[in-house]
């Protein structure tokens, strides 16, 4: 089974920089933004660069290199596609759905640190985020599971999660992508459009190294990163952070 971590494009917290006074709770793309999803999208629908390693490589076994099905594949031919249920990932998700094909689920699990919250009179206060209504208003072909209700998805009481809570996730989330490696016939080739804190997490998770704050896996706007999960249970990290889609003018942190 393969997983395809992508970080979603630049929203407009992301454009701000270090000025986070004029930040939003649930940030949507930047007109940039919305261009690196359309590219991203494109690019999973038809590039070739990421397979065409696998052709250069002597012939290798299928725990080393892949299947021989895979070496002769020149695109990425997602077969399942999930996004977090913030603005930026649902937005970001969108075109790279209609570019292949396939209906994005929503995954709260795999939203970004914090939830949704706001600074306020030096404390963090929790909003619901989109409802199901309002999700399915723009994006209407969208799964959602029973945990987006009506009165949004994040528990307000819980103002913003902790470090710690994320961590967990993180771990449920490793979890869950090891049962379906185990339940899979290998033609499984997972996308997640996730967040930059959380994508690090979730690297250290499946690698193993939690609960440690040493290293950092680094993701740019709509960067994607592979692994393969083998069915001995071995994990190979194909690449990291790879953005080869983008102009070098478009790229963004």
């Amino acid at each position: 089974m393969e997983l395809y971590i992508i970080r979603h494009a630049q929203s407009t917290n992301n454009a701000l920089g270090q000025d986070i006074s004029r930040r939003v709770m649930d940030a949507p793309l930047t007109e940039l933004g919305h261009r690196q999803a359309e590219i991203v999208a494109q690019h999973l629908a038809s590039a070739d660069f990421p397979e065409m390693i696998f052709r250069r490589l002597p012939q290798q076994s299928s725990e080393e290199h892949g299947s021989s099905a895979q070496a002769e594949r020149l695109h990425y031919g997602l077969t399942h596609l999930y996004c977090s249920a913030m603005h930026r990932a649902l937005q970001t998700s969108l075109p790279i759905a209609r570019a292949l094909g396939l209906r994005p689920e929503v995954w709260v699990d795999i939203h970004e640190l914090g939830g949704i919250y706001m600074e306020e009179d030096g404390g963090y206060v929790g909003y619901p985020g989109f409802t199901r209504a309002e999700i399915l208003a723009q994006f209407e072909d969208y799964h959602l599971p029973d945990t987006i209700r009506e009165d949004g998805w994040w528990e307000r009481s819980r103002g913003m999660e902790v470090e710690a809570e994320m961590i967990m996730r993180a771990v449920r989330v490793a979890e869950q992508v090891r049962t379906w490696a185990a339940q899979s016939d290998g033609s499984q080739r997972i996308g997640l459009v996730t967040h930059g804190l959380f994508a690090s997490w979730l690297l250290k998770a499946i690698f193993n190294q939690l609960p440690g704050t040493d290293v950092y896996y680094n993701h740019y706007n709509t960067a994607i990163t592979r692994l393969d999960f083998a069915p001995d249970g071995m994990v190979h990290l194909r690449y990291l952070n790879r953005i080869a889609h983008l102009p070098l003018d478009m790229i963004s942190y």
